[in-house]
């Protein structure tokens, strides 16, 4: 059986949010369309979060993807922050599964080790390594983009086996256990 099915793959933010969206046809990987959600001309969150959810539902179905894979947050200092982007991720989570779309998550570490064999790749390394597998002329100028192209060609690689399917633990336990120094005790 051949393999044919369209991946949106998701970078959350709360004032610029990254998507990218691939066909994948006999193995062949093929951008349909990358770009961002602009945010930081919003305000107030209610907005960012409508803003998000429209955006997106309008991408569902214009391209009709098969699944969403979408970047996991990464522990942060600013509670403020996470809770900000725990919620733009939600939503990009529940707009999916409000078109049945299957989704998985993705840490930040796997998506650039899966795209450039190093976990600490840089934004511009994801980038430079996308546009020569996906062979697009113009760098986007935020990279916001090619993070959310990223997203979805991890998933195409990882063949949908995300943080959600993982055997050994949940993902904050394996992020726990590779950064000790990360968890203060009192």
């Amino acid at each position: 059986m051949t393999e044919d099915k369209i991946i949106l793959g998701i970078d959350p933010g709360t004032t610029v949010m990254g998507y990218g969206i691939i066909h994948v046809r006999k193995n062949q990987l093929h951008m349909l369309n990358f770009g961002i959600i602009q945010l930081n001309k919003l305000t107030n969150q209610p907005d960012k979060l409508k803003r998000i959810l429209d955006r997106l539902n309008g991408l569902i179905q214009e391209y009709k993807p098969d699944e969403m894979a979408i970047e996991a947050p990464f522990f942060g200092k600013n509670v403020q922050s996470m809770l900000k982007l725990g919620r733009a991720q939600g939503v990009a989570i529940a707009s999916c599964l409000n078109h049945n779309i299957p989704f998985e998550e993705y840490s930040p570490r796997r998506i650039k080790q899966s795209i450039t064999g190093s976990g600490a790749a840089s934004k511009e390394q994801v980038a430079a390594m996308l546009q020569k597998m996906l062979n697009f002329q113009d760098m986007p100028k935020y990279l916001d983009a090619t993070d959310g192209l990223a997203v979805a060609v991890c998933h195409h690689f990882s063949k949908g086996v995300g943080e959600h399917n993982k055997t050994k633990g949940d993902s904050w336990t394996a992020f726990l256990s590779q950064n000790p120094k990360r968890l203060k005790s009192k």
